[in-house]
């Protein structure tokens, strides 16, 4: 098959490209310096000539409430039309799980805004929900530092690798529609400041992780079981040590 994958140049679309043309499909990266643009339109009916499979790992470039709901709407409008026109068969976007149980954020507004533009398209499609990735620990940090300290509360998280993520993508794309969602996520579960106190450690930073757990979480006060996936998810292979090792 064919399959455009939007943001094919990131840490998870260049995987998810990989992964696909080692199976023999046809994977195109397609993203900005590749001289697609989902948000202008610019490339969009070239590179979906002819393809069976639209992968979108897109991400909005801000967090900030209107500017992500301007990219993933816009974006998503933008892809859902060529898509259409170009007679696309399978539409997959990767999601985030729980993005319906944190709608006290701005971002996940704009994720839930895509994927009912998705769902309501009339396209047949695929919405993948991943748990955080192992890679995002960093960015984590940034958000829940405060004073020096990070204060995080110990609901728990089941977190996964980018390389696992791109798995589950992967599957999707070469699957049938399933007109609706998918989750994936990691094989074991942490509280949220068991985890980044494990991988500050294991970089030898020294910053304390309180355990607040009225913390938000990227603004958001979240409860125990807010971030982890259903019972019937597809879990994936790398641990966290073994992903720490690998750094």
């Amino acid at each position: 098959m064919k399959v455009v994958v939007i943001g094919g140049t990131g840490l998870i679309g260049s995987k998810v490209v990989t992964r696909l043309g080692e199976h023999g499909h046809e994977a195109v990266a397609a993203a900005p310096n590749t001289g697609v643009n989902t948000l202008t339109g610019e490339g969009l009916p070239e590179v979906l000539d002819g393809a069976n499979v639209v992968v979108d790992v897109s991400n909005s470039p801000s967090f900030a409430d209107e500017q992500a709901m301007e990219f993933f709407t816009t974006a998503t409008t933008n892809l859902l039309k060529c898509s259409a026109k170009a007679g696309v068969g399978h539409h997959v976007a990767l999601s985030v799980v729980g993005t319906d149980r944190l709608q006290d954020s701005g971002y996940f507004r704009a994720k839930a805004a895509q994927e009912r533009l998705i769902r309501e398209s009339g396209r047949p499609y695929s919405i993948v929900h991943a748990t955080q990735f192992f890679e995002f620990v960093k960015t984590i940090v940034g958000f829940s530092t405060v004073e020096g300290k990070v204060r995080l509360p110990s609901a728990l998280i089941q977190p996964m690798a980018a390389d696992d993520v791109a798995a589950g993508v992967g599957r999707t794309a070469a699957g049938e529609p399933v007109n609706g969602i998918r989750e994936i996520g990691g094989p074991e579960q942490f509280g949220l400041d068991e985890l980044i106190r494990k991988g500050l450690a294991a970089k030898g930073d020294r910053r304390e992780v309180v355990t607040d757990d009225y913390a938000p979480y990227f603004g958001v006060r979240i409860s125990e079981r807010t971030l982890l996936p259903g019972s019937d998810a597809q879990l994936g292979e790398v641990t966290f040590d073994k992903w720490l090792a690998q750094q």
